[in-house]
This record gives C-alpha cells, structure tokens and sequence, in this order.
C-alpha cells in the first residue's frame, strides 16, 4: 500500500479495514440481504401501527451511515439508502458488548451498513429499527465532505459540505452522496426522458436508434469530432445530429420516427453548451413547421405537467407560462423592431454588414449574410425571449435543410423555439426535392470552408440517393434535453444537469471526467 497517496483519516480507516479482517469481519462481503428500502419500513412500521396486537414487524435494511449519537449503553444512528432515511436503536443489551464496541470504534459516518430487527417508535416518534444485528458491508475509506444537518419548522435541512462547483462536477460521486437535490434534479431527468417518450409514442411515432459513427456529419451546422476506425481503414465522425439518417426512414415507409440520444459538436463550452449532449429529433410525414410547431406547445406543457405537476415554471426568477399559446416573431420583423435594421433592404452581406457597423454593431462583411443575421438573433431576439416564443422563417443560406418559404427565394420555412431568453429547440419544413437538395449542397460546399467554418455541410451522397427514391413532404424538430432540464430544475448552468460535464484536465491528473 503506497501512503503517500492516503491522507491520514483515510489512513486511519484504512487500519480499521485491517483490523476488522484479523477479526474474521470482512468490510466487504458477498451478499447482501435486504427485505425493506427505508421507505417500505417506515410504511411498515405505519400499517403495523392500525392492526393491534400484531406481532412486530421484522426488517433488514441497508444504507451509507449518516450520523451517530452514542448515549452510553445505548446509540442512534441513521442510515440513508436511495428512497431516504431511517433511525437504526442500538441498544447494547440488544447487540452485546462485542458488537457495540466495534460499531463505536471501527464503524465510521460514510459507511454501508446492513441492520437486523424490529420496527418501532422511539420516544420522539421516529420510526427506527430496534436493532437485533448489523454488520458493514462496504468501508467507506475516503471521508465523505461534511455536511450539516439543520431542524427547521420540523423538518431536517442538509446543508452541503460539498459546494465548489468544479469539484462537484468533478467528483460527481461524491456530490450526489451529500447533496440530495442535486440527486433530484437527475431524477427530473429521467422523468423528462420517460415522459417524452409517452408523449410520441402514444401519437403512434416509433423510436429508433441510428449510427453514432457516421462517415459523412451532417444534419446541423457544427463541427465534428473525428476518429479512425482500425479495421475498415477510414476516419468516422462522431454524430452531430440524427437528421438524415431519420429522415432516410420516412423514405423507408415510417410517418412519425423520433430517437434521444447523444450528439457530439467539437466547439466551444459555456454555460448552455457542452461537447456531448442529449438531443430528442422527431420527422413527420405530412406535416410543416406550423404543424410542427403546435406539436412542440403540446409537448413543452406535456413534460412539464408530467414532470413538475404544474404548466408554469420558475427559472431563475422569471415565471414562465407553459398554458398559453407561444408567441411568434417573424425573424426580419423582430430584428427590424430590435435592432434597427431592415433586412429586406440588406440583401447581400457587404450591405448588412455596413448597415450594423453604421448601427455600432460588430460585423464581419466577408461572413455569409446568413451568419450576420443569426449573430443579429443571439445579440438582440434571444434575451427578450422570456415567455414561450416561437422565431420563424430564417435566411436560406444558414438552413440548407428546409424548403423555402413560397415567393420567397432566399427565406426558409424554419423556427427556433426560445423560453427564458435560451434557445431550446430547432426545426424546418424538410427540404425533399433531391435536385434541389444537392444543389444546396454544392452551395454550402461553395460558401464555407471544411477547415474553419462551423456551418460547413459535406455532400452525402447516400442521402440524395434516398431522397431520389422519394421523400413525403415532413416537418422535422430538434431540441436539447439538456437545456429543457434546465428549464424544468431552474439550473442556470447546463453542467448541473449533465452527470459527468466535461472539463479541462488538471496537470498530472489521471481521474476520469
């Protein structure tokens, strides 16, 4: 064993590992025999307490060891498994001498214990366990962060001893062990994921599961991670999006297909983007973006009933509505009222980019004028989103995805949906015209640089080839279940609802992120 890596308490808890195996005590067994969670005991212990004269109830509970009051021959202690917590009485005449004098020497808070024995109430009125036996069956060796535990009105409020957020993300393990509500904002997350896949599949879509591994990204404007694989001999891209190769099942004969999973975009990280995240993306034969965007009103207030009970929302003090019909802003009308300019009398990008600097508004004039106008979203639309609202019909060249909007060559039918000034999610009237399709892909290819530009979208032939053997018309969506968790747990910061956000590796660490 190489001290030098240990502190001294863990080197302390170390020994005790050692001295409870020359005993013939091992800390960490095989089995483990449980009959009750924390919350079927003290319902137990409820229903026992209706029936009189019945016999005892007995249990064996587990569960980390959270406190310790010894009291001379006699010891409260609370152990807290993943439904909540429990009393365990130790009571010495119970246990014997041997067994007492071990849980109060060689036991530490932070421990996994098993306790044997009867239910009941102490005087107080706590449900507990009148312990028969107990035994370890996981030694803790490494301290968890003290945490404080405060009675108000009542009720017992933890205050964490683990706060600083880089270690938190860090150590997520240890996070979620003294921290409950941060255990709860992942239960949210699991009941988000649930709750939207109730809400399509009950609408008779079918969820699927497409190539993580592509050899061609494409379906959103992001730049890949790259990776090689050994034995075909070529380089593969990590996803960037699901889009087309969902789309290519409508071509299949599906009407409604959806899939949630992980996306990887090689870009910057801030505090509503990190580098693998979880998106839901659903296509729908016969349907446009204004079909599209009343399904997605439906579906917002659907998960948040399902998840939080309520169609109303509070994040980071702004109360957000979920109840009413979204507002919707036409994208040239927005900036013209917000920021001043007439797109339609800008249409190429050296003219927008005079008119913003003329406005004292950073541009580039070699950028498309697509880009110009989308900084022009971000800089003045986004943060006055506040309450649910739908932006629509954006600049073709930054949408090569979408079909125009009719009369209009330059414009496309496509919407971003905001709620609390954060964009939440993306979709389009889907392009299906495969001639036209290829042809904005030349455009792209034209337009933007594979090495340096983000917005860059590659050929994929096999695309066209599906959509040569017919495509329905069909609405398509995307939106970041991260950022939606966000939304739902009031967290300003997309690493609170990431379980293990990545992060820039300190010197000479070897832990994982």
């Amino acid at each position: 064993m190489d001290e030098n890596k240990f502190t001294k308490l863990e080197i302390n808890r170390l020994e005790k590992i050692e001295r409870l195996r020359a005993r013939g005590i091992e800390p960490y067994p095989q089995r483990v025999e449980r009959t009750h969670t924390s919350q079927q005991a003290i319902a137990a212990l409820e229903a026992w307490e209706t029936r009189s004269g019945a016999d005892p109830v007995q249990v064996v509970v587990v569960g980390r060891l959270r406190s310790m009051r010894p009291m001379g021959k006699v010891i409260f202690a609370h152990i807290e498994d993943g439904y909540g917590r429990i009393q365990l009485f130790v009571r010495q005449n119970e246990v014997g001498d041997e067994a007492m004098g071990l849980l109060k020497t060689e036991f530490d808070l932070g421990d996994f214990i098993e306790a044997r024995g009867e239910l009941m109430r102490t005087k107080t009125g706590e449900p507990s366990v009148k312990v028969a036996e107990f035994r370890m069956i996981a030694k803790a060796v490494t301290p968890l962060p003290a945490a404080k535990d405060e009675e108000v009105d009542g009720e017992v409020i933890r205050h964490a001893g683990l706060t600083d957020p880089e270690t938190r993300y860090r150590q997520r393990y240890a996070d979620l062990a003294v921290n409950p509500h941060v255990r709860r904002i992942f239960e949210v997350r699991a009941a988000t994921n649930r709750a939207l896949r109730q809400f399509f599949d009950q609408r008779g879509f079918i969820e699927v599961e497409t190539p993580i591994l592509q050899p061609i990204y494409g379906g959103a404007a992001a730049r890949p991670f790259i990776t090689h694989h050994n034995q075909l001999k070529q380089d593969l891209y990590l996803r960037i999006s699901f889009e087309l190769y969902l789309k290519r099942l409508l071509v299949g004969g599906y009407e409604g297909v959806y899939e949630i999973g992980r996306d990887f975009r090689n870009e910057g990280v801030d505090r509503t983007h990190n580098p693998e995240f979880t998106q839901i993306e659903f296509y729908w034969a016969y349907a446009d973006y204004n079909k599209v965007m009343a399904l997605t009103e439906e579906m917002v207030r659907f998960v948040a009933e399902q998840v939080t009970g309520s169609h109303t929302l509070t994040y980071q003090g702004m109360q957000i509505d979920l109840s009413k019909p979204w507002a919707r802003v036409e994208l040239v009308d927005g900036i013209h009222e917000l920021a001043g300019i007439d797109l339609e009398q800008h249409l190429d990008a050296a003219s927008l980019a005079a008119a913003m600097k003329a406005k004292g508004i950073p541009a580039d004039p070699h950028q498309p004028r697509g880009k110009l106008i989308d900084s022009l979203v971000g800089d003045f639309l986004e943060p006055t989103f506040v309450q649910p609202t739908f932006l629509y019909n954006y600049p073709r060249d930054i949408s090569p995805l979408a079909k125009n909007l009719p009369g209009n060559p330059d414009v496309v039918e496509r919407f971003e949906g905001f709620i609390a000034g954060m964009e939440l999610c993306n979709a389009f009237t889907e392009l299906n015209d495969p001639l036209e399709q290829e042809k904005r892909f030349r455009e792209m290819g034209r337009d933007f640089s594979a090495e340096d530009d983000d917005d860059y979208h590659p050929m994929d032939e096999d695309y066209l080839r599906a959509m040569r053997y017919g495509m329905p018309p069909n609405g398509g969506f995307g939106m970041g279940i991260d950022r939606f968790v966000m939304l739902l747990t009031d967290q300003s910061n997309i690493r609170e609802v990431i379980l293990f956000p990545h992060l820039r590796s300190r010197e000479g660490e070897q832990t994982p992120e």
